[in-house]
């Protein structure tokens, strides 16, 4: 009790003085203490008994990011003589699809399909460039670039935007002058490495764990076969409905494209719409 009336002394002699602090995280504050009508600065003003809890005056800090991640998941796996390249067609931001039918792959030549998830915007602006420098070099070689080139090709475009990358996880996947399926994974800055099975964007994490077992056959005691193409194609789509099931950036369109010596057949199958 005595150290209650102590504070209630201290608080009536600061009457009419700027007294009470108020700690935010938007920013420290005081109240102005008042017992009457003696402390009003100006009657007219309506703000003169407001309380700033520093939501809408105090100042705080706003932050800006040129990036947004609108989710998806592309794959690809080299077979004998083909490779397979697949990606969902949904177009998210946070916990709103933007749009169910925007595909992820982008065919550079006759024999090589690029596929890539992550900001819309960059994705663009990175295809235009490839298609520019693909349309310089057939001019100035009279033919079209072999796979091996257009990974080398992809990966120093990737770093020469390395201090600003393009926010875009990329696959690329295609046949080789030898007719064998190539694929390469890449980070956003251009490192990459030809491997026999890839998957980047928001699905990434459930797809890789099934193809290391499936395809590359790894942690298993039966003896390796090689997959056909028609075979790998149903594997790719039972991989994209699970994880379509467990996350909510894969779905609405299943884009698979099959590409050979001879040409590319595109491939779709519906996943999940909600």
């Amino acid at each position: 009790m005595a150290s209650y009336m102590h504070a209630r002394h201290n608080l009536q002699a600061k009457n009419g003085q700027t007294a009470l602090p108020v700690h935010s995280s938007e920013g420290d504050a005081t109240i102005p203490v008042s017992f009457d009508n003696s402390h009003k600065v100006n009657s007219n003003d309506p703000f003169a008994d407001h309380i700033d809890h520093g939501v809408t005056q105090a100042p705080y800090e706003k932050s800006f990011s040129p990036y947004d991640f609108n989710g998806g998941t592309t794959l690809a796996i080299s077979g004998e003589d083909y490779a397979i390249v697949a990606a969902d067609t949904r177009l998210s931001t946070g916990y709103e699809i933007l749009c169910r039918n925007v595909t992820k792959l982008h065919q550079l030549t006759s024999k090589c399909v690029l596929g890539s998830a992550g900001c819309k915007t960059d994705i663009d602006q990175l295809r235009s460039v490839l298609d520019i420098n693909m349309k310089e070099y057939t001019h100035n070689h009279r033919k079209e670039m072999s796979t091996p080139s257009v990974a080398q090709m992809l990966g120093n475009t990737l770093y020469y935007k390395r201090f600003f990358p393009y926010y875009s996880f990329n696959v690329l996947a295609g046949v080789d002058s030898e007719g064998k399926g190539a694929v390469y994974s890449y980070d956003a800055i251009g490192s990459f490495e030809r491997t026999p099975v890839t998957a980047t964007g928001s699905g990434q994490s459930f797809l890789i764990p099934l193809l290391d077992n499936v395809i590359k056959h790894n942690n298993r005691n039966d003896e390796k076969r090689p997959l056909p193409a028609e075979e790998v194609v149903e594997i790719v789509k039972d991989a994209f409905v699970t994880a379509g099931e467990r996350d909510i950036y894969t779905g609405d369109m299943l884009e698979i494209m099959v590409i050979r010596e001879s040409g590319i057949t595109k491939i779709t199958f519906p996943l999940k719409a909600d």
